[in-house]
């Protein structure tokens, strides 16, 4: 796998969620650089060594009223 993706969406309760397209990763912060940080961990975490993505991209979604 070259690249993971994952949507990122406000949390209603503040901060950011994270959930990967394709794979059961989820993850949640309270700010960017947080998210970035535990996005990372949690592809760590979920992949070995030779299987983890060399990219990950994060597509932010806002809703718009």
């Amino acid at each position: 796998m070259n690249e993971i993706f994952f949507i990122v969406e406000d949390a209603p309760e503040g901060g950011y969620t994270a959930k990967a397209l394709g794979e059961s990763i989820y993850t949640d912060a309270d700010n960017l650089e947080e998210l970035h940080a535990n996005v990372q961990d949690a592809v760590r975490c979920h992949f070995d060594e030779d299987k983890k993505p060399k990219m990950i991209r994060l597509h932010f979604v806002h809703e718009v009223m």
